[in-house]
Formats: C-alpha cells, structure tokens, sequence
C-alpha cells in the first residue's frame, strides 16, 4: 500500500527534508553556489511554490524503508552505505546538496537498526557537506555527536535536527536556494531504493519489492522538480538519469481504490482524512530491471 503523507528530514531521525521551488537554476559565475534564475529556456516549467510543495510531499521517506527492511529480519550492513571516505570528493555545490540526502538517508539506516558506533562518522560527512552549500551554521553538530551516541538522548535529538532542519528549509527559500533543497529530497529518495533493492537482490521479500514498485508514481514527480530546473546541465543530466529508472519501471502496473476514510483531530477541530490503497503488479524481470537502474543512478550520484 503506498501512503501519502509529508515530513521533514532529520540528520538522525533521519526523515526526507522537503522544500517546494519555482523557476530554473544556474550556478553564478563568481561561485559554485547554486542559485535561481527565471526559466532558461522556453518551454521550461514554470511551477508555483504551492504546486511544487503539493507534489515533494507525496514522496515516500527513506526511514519508512528502513523500518520495513528491519521487520524483514535481515542484518544491517554497512557496505551498502555510501562511504564517508568519498566527503572530500564532492566539491561542488550540486555534488555537496545530492550527497547531503544521500549521507541524511544511510543515517535513517543506521539509526533504525541502532548501529551508533557508526554515527558519528556520518554526522562528521554530513556537517562537511552542509557546510559546504552555507547551512552548517543551522547545526550544533558537537551537540548532536554527543546525543548521537547516547541512545537515551535519542528524542532530545529528533528535536533538535527538525528545529535545525525547518530553520534552514526556511533559509533556503529566503535566498531563492530551494533548488538546493530538491537535489537533497533526490539524493535521499534514491539511496533509500538504492538501499532496499540490495535487501531485495539477497531476499527477494516480497513486501520490499511492492514498496519499490510502488515508486512508478514517485518518479513522475522527481522528474517534474528536476526538469523544472533543466537550465542548468547538471539538473538536465540528473534527469536524463531519472528518465532511464522512469523507463525501467513501465512494465510496473499500479491500480488505486479509496480505502476507509478515517476522522482526526487537526488544530481542535475533527477532520475526515481519506486513504489511497495502491496495488502493484509485476514480473521478475521488471524487478530485475528496475534494481539494475537504481544501482546506475545511485553510482552516478555518488561517484
């Protein structure tokens, strides 16, 4: 079943930061800092903030996949991780932010199966790269070592990384960056299939191949934000990328029925909140196919 629903990323807690954005990107001619330009070419997509958060909220969070990798039973393994070794060699504003989501996603992994000998490591990349794109400064990372390694701080930690986190999502749509916070939801998003389809190769779970299944639908939406900014020849590769994974995934049948709708509290006041119930329909030979392209495009991320 493919739920809807938005969250913010947490370095730790580790949930997929989300920003909206409009107009196309181009890197400054003084600087590698990625910033906004008005559409650079016609025909570009011209999609309102409102729009653009409507859509990013629809992404599934690579958190969940951890949690639903864990109840398969099968042993955390830190190969899989991108190697904090590799930090020095994004150097560059479009490298830092893809690889920033990606570091944000392992440490969802970590963080799920409790593996905190290995945090800080990650928390060292991440305050690296976050540094590196002008957001350091929204994290007190001394403090988040420390809280990091000691289970017992874990919830004064969550707190922390979204009161961070929601003041530089803040940040970057201030200076016109939200470009920036779109390759961080990218980066996240694939590493946590990335992530997944090896669980999958060694188990062949049935559950995990339906939550990537599911994903067909999430693509069009990545591709929507990337192209958006297809200006820039880093975004148009991006999404030539994401259009090869799109490709793999037409042998994907999805079909949607409205489930029960349920009521909630919101703001003092009972609300009627109707769920989607996806089912998934595919081959083997789909699913081969659709793991192969996420390996490609996660090699291209990170190398």
């Amino acid at each position: 079943m493919l739920r809807k629903f938005s969250y913010l990323t947490l370095m730790v807690a580790s949930i997929c930061l989300m920003t909206a954005c409009s107009g196309s990107s181009k890197k400054s001619d003084d600087s590698d800092e990625l910033t906004l330009s008005a559409p650079a070419e016609s025909g570009a997509l011209e999609l309102s903030e409102e729009v653009m958060s409507d859509v990013i909220q629809n992404i599934s969070s690579p958190v969940e996949m951890a949690s639903i990798i864990k109840a398969t039973g099968v042993d955390f393994s830190q190969k899989i991780l991108n190697n904090t070794d590799k930090v020095d060699d994004y150097n560059t504003s479009y490298k830092r932010a893809l690889n920033l989501g990606v570091y944000s996603a392992d440490l969802g992994y970590i963080n799920t199966f409790n593996k905190n000998s290995i945090v800080v490591s990650y928390l060292v990349s991440i305050k690296s790269l976050a540094e590196g794109i002008n957001v350091g400064q929204f994290f007190d990372f001394n403090s988040l070592k420390r809280m990091a390694t000691n289970n017992n701080n874990l919830d004064s930690l969550m707190q922390i990384s979204i009161s961070s986190f929601n003041q530089m999502d803040s940040y970057l749509r201030s200076q016109k960056r939200s470009n920036v916070s779109s390759l961080i939801v990218t980066g996240a998003w694939i590493e946590g299939l990335y992530i997944t389809a090896n669980v999958i190769e060694e188990t062949n779970n049935e559950s995990l191949i339906n939550r990537v299944a599911e994903q067909k639908d999430i693509i069009d939406i990545i591709e929507i934000i990337l192209k958006n900014y297809a200006g820039d020849p880093d975004f148009a590769e991006l999404a030539q990328h994401i259009g090869k994974l799109k490709k793999a995934y037409d042998g994907v049948k999805i079909t949607t029925e409205m489930g029960e709708a349920q009521t909630v509290e919101k703001d003092g006041m009972l609300i009627i909140v109707q769920d989607e119930v996806s089912h998934v329909e595919v081959s083997p030979e789909s699913v081969a196919a659709i793991v192969a392209e996420i390996k490609s495009l996660r090699e291209f991320i990170v190398s």
